[in-house]
């Protein structure tokens, strides 16, 4: 029985991925693989995106280890306390980052970030 086009659901094949090559079951893929890196990936470690990473190499803006890592901190408390969105403030750049997904925005110096209004922040970091 066909109707409309559609073959009722007692017609439809009862394996639909038989036509697929069997998986090594050590062989991880498309979502199992992106699972087991979040899982084991250490989630306080901030990345950033191409985008500010273009703004730090344009700007000339170089952040060491251990700034690095105060920030890394401050975003994870900030995190803690529902901060979705937060400006980070350096000594010589400010730093736009979601906390949310751990990850730098954008990025600019001082100098131009105090021409700057900041937008869809809910939180500000200063960092020493």
């Amino acid at each position: 029985m066909k109707m409309n086009g559609f073959r009722p659901i007692s017609n439809l094949p009862t394996q639909l991925a038989s036509s697929k090559k069997p998986q090594n079951k050590n062989e991880k893929t498309g979502f199992a693989a992106h699972f087991h890196t979040a899982v084991h990936t250490k989630s306080s470690n901030l990345s950033i995106s191409k985008h500010a990473q273009m703004r730090l190499d344009q700007r000339n803006i170089h952040i060491d280890e251990t700034t690095w890592t105060k920030i890394e901190e401050k975003v994870q408390e900030a995190k803690k306390i529902g901060i979705t969105d937060s400006l980070v403030v350096l000594e010589n750049a400010a730093l736009v980052v979601n906390t949310k997904n751990n990850i730098v925005v954008t990025a600019m110096d001082r100098n131009e970030s105090a021409s700057h209004i900041f937008t869809n922040i809910n939180g500000t970091i200063l960092v020493d």
